[in-house]
């Protein structure tokens, strides 16, 4: 990946505009050499995944200049949009340049196993990939509520390296990477795992009747089940960062040779 120009990275989340995470996240992208721009969504939208909602007005939606404490010149922008509209949006005209990367996150806890699906901090960067551009999902593994004082130094301390992880990385590429919120001595070492069949956290969903009409009454809990071994989960609460490499949308051919030629003329 070879430029004349230093990299332009589109800086972005599903917590919103105002996290603190978002802000390090810049701040450490633009340590690193990046040119940096932020656009995120104008309020909390996670669990969004892929979606591409915004909200419209006939053809537009609202974009809002903003700055951000401790960038200053960094151009900000509040959108009232999802990720992936961001940075579908940032594609098809809106930024020029364009981004070479998407940075996503630093997300609010963390995104493991095959429940990235629901995550709008990994499917920005999923987004990335069908405009040709790398990206790094980036996700600090806090209890809810968030610790007043998260270790977002941490995630920092191991952003270079897995920076030149993501350059080296065929193009486009999209990792995730999942840091525990612990100290700087007390981390372990990078390892590559797996996605978990789930996450960390199970969500029960019960159908009620009431005073306030029918409703779908959600809760959410710590996994008791055994842990995968080697799999993201496992190794995050081991205390070690991970890095996993994420594959977007993709077709599997031979589905119509599962059957028979006699079953499919009917």
């Amino acid at each position: 990946m070879a430029h004349s120009r230093r990299l332009r990275a589109l800086i972005t989340n599903d917590d919103g505009i105002d996290s603190p995470g978002l802000h390090a996240l810049a701040d450490g992208a633009r340590a690193a050499g990046f040119e940096v721009v932020v656009a995120a969504p104008h309020v909390d939208a996670s669990g969004v995944g892929g979606s591409v909602l915004s909200i419209r007005d006939g053809n537009r939606t609202r974009v809002h200049r903003r700055e951000l404490a401790g960038l200053p010149g960094v151009p900000a922008y509040a959108v009232e949009g999802h990720p992936a509209f961001i940075v579908h949006s940032a594609g098809r005209g809106w930024l020029d340049p364009e981004p070479d990367v998407v940075l996503s996150g630093i997300n609010l806890g963390a995104n493991l196993g095959h429940a990235v699906l629901h995550s709008g901090t990994v499917n920005a960067v999923l987004a990335g990939l069908m405009h040709g551009w790398r990206g790094l999902a980036v996700s600090l593994d806090l209890a809810d509520p968030a610790p007043e004082n998260p270790h977002w130094h941490t995630v920092l301390h191991l952003l270079p390296e897995v920076l030149d992880v993501l350059l080296a990385a065929p193009d486009p590429a999209a990792l995730s990477l999942n840091v525990p919120n612990l100290p700087i001595a007390e981390v372990g070492e990078l390892r590559e795992a797996g996605l978990s069949t789930f996450g960390t956290v199970q969500v029960r969903v019960d159908h009620r009747s009431g005073e306030h009409g029918e409703v779908l009454h959600s809760e959410s809990a710590r996994m008791s089940t055994p842990l995968e071994p080697g799999k993201d989960a496992a190794l995050l609460a081991a205390g070690h960062p991970t890095l996993t490499e994420l594959v977007g949308v993709t077709d599997r051919p031979g589905v119509l040779d599962r059957v028979t030629p006699s079953r499919r003329a009917g």
